[in-house]
């Protein structure tokens, strides 16, 4: 695995952890069915784990969610958005969760140029900000993630 990538699971991750909160749902583009939701990784240099970030194309859902939560608090950690292939994607950090090189299917590689999808770095460093501090906070005790994030952690490891 390479930070700062995009990844699929193997389904036996969400197999080995049953977390109804886990985006399990399988995407269709253009008609046909794709691989689960595809994850932006980063590297816990602590841990040595990856954590995953799922993100989804459902702009004006989450666009809603993010500006109550500015306007309730003032900024927003658990959602960021970002141009992946050329189009806005949100990020949710807040249902990101832990794996290893173990559980990976494949790697995210654009069709056309057969290359690694990437984003932009500044978007890339506001994004795994956002999500080492939403971490941070959850290990003390904050409940900020819709996943069982920790459980998953301490069997990873």
């Amino acid at each position: 695995m390479i930070d700062r990538h995009f990844y699929f699971l193997k389904d036996e991750y969400f197999d080995t952890f049953k977390d109804n909160n886990l985006m399990k749902n399988k995407e269709s583009i253009d008609g046909k069915i794709a691989n689960r939701p595809c994850f932006y990784a980063f590297k816990d240099n602590n841990t040595n784990l990856y954590w995953l970030i799922p993100f989804s194309s459902k702009i004006t859902k989450f666009k809603k969610i993010y500006q109550i939560k500015i306007e309730k608090y003032h900024r927003c950690d658990t959602i960021d958005f970002a141009y992946v292939l050329g189009y806005e994607k949100a990020f949710l950090i807040q249902n990101m969760c832990p794996t290893t090189e173990a559980f990976i299917e494949n790697e995210y590689i654009d069709k056309n140029s057969k290359t690694p999808v990437m984003i932009d770095s500044i978007s890339s460093k506001r994004i795994i900000t956002k999500a080492k501090k939403v971490l941070t906070l959850e290990r003390q005790g904050f409940k900020l993630l819709f996943t069982n994030a920790l459980n998953i952690e301490k069997k990873l490891l």
